[in-house]
């Protein structure tokens, strides 16, 4: 069994933003040399998220940062002095990790899917670990 841990800098230019980071994952997939087995990407940061949704239409990830900010918005009055309370909500209703199975040494993702960094709280250069185990 091998395992294969690499750390994706991921560079945020606004507030609030999802990045496609699929291309890399699958390229850490191919650099780890895993035939079989699965990659875990998980965001080190309290305030972003990762997640798998559609890659097709970009409208989608304007319409889930744009109703994430109506369920939970930045202008509430919260307890937390930082400012950025909702970033955190935020990050918990999207996640903090995902878990994808490799075949034959490439992710398998559906036919419209990809994975996406989610920051809540840029822009700021962020990081996430990827761990590919199997063999």
């Amino acid at each position: 069994m091998a395992v294969h841990h690499e750390t994706l800098t991921v560079e945020t230019r606004t507030k609030v933003s999802t990045i496609d980071i699929t291309a890399r994952l699958r390229a850490a997939v191919t650099r780890s040399k895993v035939t079989n087995g699965i990659c875990v990407v998980a965001v080190q940061h309290t305030t972003a998220g990762v997640f798998v949704n559609e890659n097709a239409d970009p409208a989608v990830q304007k319409d889930l940062l744009s109703h994430l900010g109506k369920l939970v918005p930045r202008d509430e009055e919260f307890a937390h002095a930082e400012g950025n309370a909702d970033a955190h909500i935020k990050s918990v209703l999207t996640g903090n990790d995902v878990s994808l199975a490799i075949r034959d040494g490439e992710l398998v993702l559906g036919r419209w899917q990809g994975v996406y960094f989610a920051d809540f709280d840029g822009p700021r250069e962020r990081h996430a670990i990827v761990t590919v185990i199997g063999d």
